[in-house]
């Protein structure tokens, strides 16, 4: 090794142009940006679905649809699921807190049960909605079915 090969390390030098460092440089004037407009401007940046001027989709197309901000969404869980969690986990009293445990709700969602399955063993279940079917099939098997604010 001498001193008539020795390199810089892989990747410490730059190779890039070397753009807006005058005429002289070849890269000088409108510096690679061209004449005029908006992209030759400093602090330019495209909107998202910008068409050129032209009238972008979102505002051609017309509005349809109603979102009701009152509608209050519940998770769905039938009584064979009930069924399945008395009799794995062995339990008599299946609240909110035990479904979110098993996995089957999140903590802020709430619950309503429906009618679909057959229910064998006696619980007593809270939640925040009951279908008539589910209240009535786990009122004839003796439990209780609580509603929950």
């Amino acid at each position: 090794m001498s001193l008539s090969n020795l390199r810089p390390a892989e990747g410490a030098t730059k190779t890039g142009k070397r753009i807006g460092r005058g005429t002289g440089s070849g890269l000088g004037g409108t510096s690679t940006r061209g004449h005029k407009g908006a992209k030759s401007r400093s602090g330019y940046s495209k909107k998202i679905g910008f068409e050129g001027g032209q009238m972008p989709i979102q505002r051609r197309l017309p509005k349809f649809g109603f979102k009701n901000i009152n509608r209050v969404e519940y998770k769905a869980i039938n009584l064979d699921v009930l069924q399945r969690l008395a009799e794995t986990k062995n339990v008599e009293k299946i609240d909110i807190q035990t479904l979110i445990d098993a996995g089957f709700v999140s903590s802020n969602q709430l619950v309503k049960i429906l009618g679909n399955g057959a229910l064998t063993t006696k619980v007593n279940v809270e939640a925040h909605a009951f279908s008539k079917s589910a209240e009535a099939a786990i009122q004839a098997i003796g439990g209780t079915a609580t509603k929950l604010k």
